[in-house]
């Protein structure tokens, strides 16, 4: 009977391995983290990742990188890397040589190849030169349990849809770059532990009162400009310090029972500090150093928890005498009170007539501010009244005449037909955009007009590290606008001289063109020459399409997975609805729109035709009307034969691929000739 149950168990151990310990991951999970390898530029911690073949769930664990599976998927992923941000000491969202990623580096992409992890439960990426946004998709990791992204250059605002992760226990986003207000956590789960320190986070509504289960919260070595936040019962550690948090120490901060260690310490806190804060029973370091506190803490019948053993008072207003149980002689307590006003002799205390005068001279300051503050936004109100009812008035009376001088513009643009291509009747239908335009843009921006130093500023003065390509349009360059969000700007040289009115009226119709397939002109900025008035250069900026474009997916040697049938044929049905729009959905038809090398994907591999309507200020159209001879209708008519055509090698393309697609284009050209002749 022995020997049959030493048969059993010899025999269940080794299927055992394989369905508690496969060591082949998921296909998608294995492609995921090469992916990410290829996100992270190869740093050396993951050149034992060789390629599909590699057992990533055996890799021996060290302190740089580890990984954990169960069932054929990653539940652990921790990389160390080598690039702390807090060797940088101010940040513009720029890349950095050395210290951050490169340019090309895409933080949603990023995101997006991390979301395919779908049972990742721990996921700890520090000092990995990381940049960017954080993008809202990070909520998609619904089963993290512990999120760590600290020491990269990380920045905006932390996303709201965090809180919506209510697995998360554990988030830790220290020593980045988060310049936005903090939002409110309003978490349904077990977070536990917040830490958000030395970022630059500002003003926001500070209330964790909902975070039920946190036990440590940290914000120290931020910019945070209000009240100290209101905080749940059950914390045991908080650090606050190295803000600007000011006001009185509130009196709920007197039922944290359950605090070790309470750090407040460099601030402009005032008042006289609650005597609890000192005889909590399992408090052990109590740091109040640093600020504006005033008063005599003999004042109360002062006691001491048992645990205490570091206090810091030291560099505050306080006066009177020491409480006997801060005593350096009681107990084993580390206490610092230096820099007061206290009666105690050769302890570095300022005279008392020292803390009498800063109080005062707080209090003045503070009523002034507030003071301040009142008037500055009475001013403030009478202004914006004043200014919107002056805009008004002038909004009135331009309105009327804008009309008029539309008109006058538009029918003046029949003495440009030769070069133009477009009837005065066309243009005047101009305004009359479909409906349909509207359709899944609700999100995005209206289409506003950049100056060219916001330009400048977002493409760091147009530098070549933000140089995307360039194509017959111009050149094309990644910006990033001063709230965070990224765009590509497109510079368009014209040498015909517009009328700048008449530029600008062809720029406002390409503006009202949105469809959930297009990608859309969020502005555009016109540069006028100083000399002679006339146009010089044209910018369009849109938005930006982090995936790239459709034809490097389509063959086996494409940087990212290559997109199968049911992908592929979701682009062309996407392009084509673009297409449909661009000639039927709007008055007049946009036409020639060159689809071949202006289909993009977004990160969700969604088709955003690009570039499309540029013919109405492009000099190549200008000029092959003015040769030919054609009127506007011919014109149009040839244009859509274009499309037609130019669609159909894509077609040819998605079937066979660009290479071979090219090679059988100049054939198919040919017969086309062949039988339009006939």
């Amino acid at each position: 009977m022995e020997n049959h149950s030493l048969f059993f168990i010899l025999l269940w151990l080794p299927w055992s391995f394989f369905i508690l310990g496969d060591p082949q991951l998921l296909n998608s999970q294995t492609q995921a983290l090469l992916q990410l390898k290829k996100h992270l530029e190869y740093p050396k911690q993951l050149d034992i990742w060789y390629d599909r073949r590699t057992m990533f769930c055996f890799l021996p664990p060290s302190s740089k990188v580890n990984i954990s599976c169960e069932f054929h998927s990653v539940t652990e992923l921790k990389i160390m890397g080598d690039k702390p941000s807090i060797e940088v000491t101010d940040f513009h969202g720029f890349p950095i040589p050395n210290q951050t990623l490169s340019v090309s580096f895409s933080m949603d992409s990023f995101v997006t190849t991390l979301t395919r992890l779908t049972s990742l439960k721990v996921l700890s990426l520090v000092s990995l030169g990381i940049w960017g946004p954080l993008p809202n998709k990070i909520h998609r990791l619904s089963s993290l349990e512990c999120l760590d992204l600290s020491s990269n250059f990380l920045f905006g605002s932390i996303p709201p849809k965090v809180s919506t992760m209510v697995k998360i226990q554990t988030l830790v986003l220290d020593d980045n770059f988060f310049n936005d207000t903090v939002h409110v956590f309003d978490f349904t789960s077990n977070l536990t532990s917040l830490s958000l320190k030395n970022n630059k986070l500002k003003q926001g509504p500070l209330d964790f009162s909902s975070l039920t289960h946190l036990k440590v919260l940290d914000l120290s070595g931020n910019r945070l400009y209000s009240h100290l936040p209101t905080i749940p019962k059950g914390l045991i550690m908080v650090s606050l310090n190295r803000n600007s948090f000011n006001g009185e120490i509130p009196t709920q901060y007197t039922l944290l029972t359950h605090l070790q260690h309470l750090d407040i310490s460099f601030n402009s806190l005032i008042g006289i500090p609650p005597a609890s804060l000192f005889s909590f029973p399992n408090i052990s370091s109590l740091n109040l150093a640093s600020n504006m506190l005033s008063g005599s803490l003999g004042y109360y019948n002062l006691t001491c928890g048992n645990n205490l053993e570091f206090v810091d008072i030291s560099d505050n207003r306080l006066t009177g005498s020491l409480p006997s149980c801060l005593n350096s002689e009681s107990g084993n307590k580390v206490v610092n009170f230096s820099g007061n006003c206290l009666s105690i002799d050769h302890h570095h205390q300022h005279p008392l007539s020292y803390c009498r005068d800063e109080v005062h001279k707080d209090q003045s300051t503070q009523n002034a501010n507030g003071l301040g503050v009142s008037i500055s936004l009475i001013v403030g109100i009478v202004v914006i009244i004043v200014l919107l009812g002056i805009a008004f008035v002038i909004i009135c009376r331009h309105y009327c005449h804008r009309r008029i001088s539309e008109q006058h513009l538009l029918h003046k643009s029949v003495h440009e037909n030769s070069a133009t291509g477009f009837s005065s009747e066309i243009l005047n239908n101009a305004r009359y955009i479909s409906e349909t335009t509207k359709l899944g843009t609700q999100s995005l921006p209206p289409c506003r007009s950049f100056t060219l130093e916001e330009l400048n500023e977002a493409t760091n003065n147009f530098d070549n590290s933000a140089f995307l390509g360039e194509g017959s349009y111009g050149k094309l360059y990644k910006g990033r606008l001063e709230g965070g969000s990224q765009v590509a700007i497109r510079c368009l040289p014209t040498t015909k001289k517009y009328w700048i009115r008449n530029l600008k009226l062809r720029l406002d119709m390409l503006a009202k063109i949105r469809h959930p397939h297009l990608v859309a002109i969020l502005g555009h900025c016109i540069e006028v020459k100083q000399d002679d008035g006339c146009v010089n250069r044209v910018f369009l900026v849109y938005e930006y399409i982090p995936n790239g474009n459709f034809r490097s997916y389509l063959s086996e040697n494409c940087v990212g997975e290559v997109l199968n049938w049911s992908e592929r044929l979701a682009v062309l049905i996407g392009v084509c609805k673009a297409v449909q729009f661009l000639h039927t959905g709007v008055i007049p038809g946009f036409f020639h729109n060159r689809l071949k090398t202006n289909i993009l994907l977004n990160e969700h591999r969604m088709a955003k035709l690009n570039d499309y309507g540029l013919s109405i200020i492009s000099e190549e159209t200008n000029n092959n009307c003015k040769v030919k001879g054609e009127d506007p209708k011919s014109w149009q008519m040839t244009r859509l034969e274009d499309d037609v055509y130019s669609f159909g090698l894509i077609l040819l393309e998605t079937m066979i691929g660009p290479s071979l697609a090219a090679k059988k284009e100049g054939t198919l050209r040919d017969e086309l000739v062949c039988l339009s002749a006939s």
